[in-house]
């Protein structure tokens, strides 16, 4: 099957996706593995990194056999491992379940959409390799004590149903107490914002151009606000939020990635913000967090809008497969 179906619009968008964001982890990663001390977080970055290799190799085999040009995604040139060390080794640990979470986002999103059966092994495979990767990362947090798990919730004494419609309101008169899935992705959302916020903080101190300096704090200051929001709604219930890791950040000047790489970072970061706030609405059952979420979701777009500007403007954002232009052949 593999060898007589042409590669779908699916399979070129995922596979040039995954590449092209491979070849970033793959300078990240690169970077992490030349100042990290504790043996055991070594040991899982150096699997991250081979994860990285094997699927780059991979869908360049296939790129090959299809002749579909190989992206250029992120070099040598974008990462300086001469640079001084700019996080801690306890970041690396957040830094690899984000980022195994984004992975685990657009893998899992692949696998319906395939068509061949080498795509689709490659993204089964490459999900049960990040999940893999994920679990043991949680594992290690949880033996050095970083991991603060979401708060726990009395077991419900008997099944029940919901009988008024006032279940679903928010902001006014008896308002209900957060269920566990509306803990759980508000947990999940702060997770993934300060572990943002503290790779923003790095940026922000390393980047070359005030513009994109600027757009960094910005960032910065978009997640602070997110964590703030999301932690008053865990605060009103009595309920406790991950702590901040922006220590983890050292206070290094020098860049160990280009411009070029982190704008695009943060782009990706912030995309899959609007992933996780979409999620949030949608299994959640109160007005004022789906509100709540609306407005988050306003504020990414906007960002990762400007960040796209900011990478087209300096010739930086690479054009993915798209359809042909029907309209322009039919002017020629």
């Amino acid at each position: 099957m593999s060898n007589t179906l042409n590669l779908s619009s699916a399979e070129q968008g995922k596979l040039w996706t995954t590449y092209v964001g491979n070849t970033m982890s793959k300078c990240i990663l690169s970077y992490y593995l030349k100042f990290v001390e504790e043996s055991d977080i070594k040991n899982i970055l150096s699997g991250a990194l081979n994860l990285c290799e094997s699927i780059i190799q991979t869908i360049k085999d296939i790129f090959i056999q299809e002749k579909f040009p190989i992206p250029i995604g992120f070099t040598e040139d974008d990462v300086n491992l001469e640079a001084p060390k700019l996080f801690s080794d306890e970041f690396y640990l957040h830094y690899l379940k984000y980022a195994a979470k984004a992975g685990m986002n657009i893998y899992s999103a692949a696998i319906p959409l395939m068509t061949r059966e080498d795509t689709r092994n490659f993204f089964t495979n490459t999900l049960q390799s990040t999940v893999k990767l994920i679990n043991d990362v949680n594992v290690l947090l949880m033996e050095k004590g970083y991991l603060i798990s979401p708060p726990p919730i009395p077991i419900p004494e008997k099944v029940d149903f919901i009988k008024k419609q006032n279940y679903l309101s928010g902001f006014f008169g008896n308002i209900r107490p957060l269920n566990g899935l509306e803990i759980a992705h508000l947990y999940d959302n702060l997770q993934n914002d300060i572990t943002s916020k503290a790779l923003i903080l790095g940026f922000s101190q390393v980047a070359k151009e005030e513009k994109i300096r600027n757009y960094f704090t910005r960032g910065k200051l978009i997640n602070q606000k997110h964590i703030d929001l999301c932690t008053q709604k865990l605060d009103k219930e009595n309920l406790p939020s991950p702590s901040l890791i922006d220590h983890l950040v050292t206070t290094s000047t020098i860049s160990p990635f280009s411009d070029k790489l982190m704008v695009a970072h943060k782009i990706d970061m912030f995309s899959m913000k609007i992933r996780t706030y979409a999620n949030g609405i949608s299994l959640n059952g109160r007005r004022d967090i789906g509100t709540m979420y609306m407005r988050l979701l306003m504020d990414v777009g906007l960002f990762v809008e400007d960040g796209a500007n900011i990478m087209i403007d300096r010739g930086w954002m690479e054009q993915p497969p798209e359809a042909a232009d029907r309209d322009n052949l039919n002017s020629k």
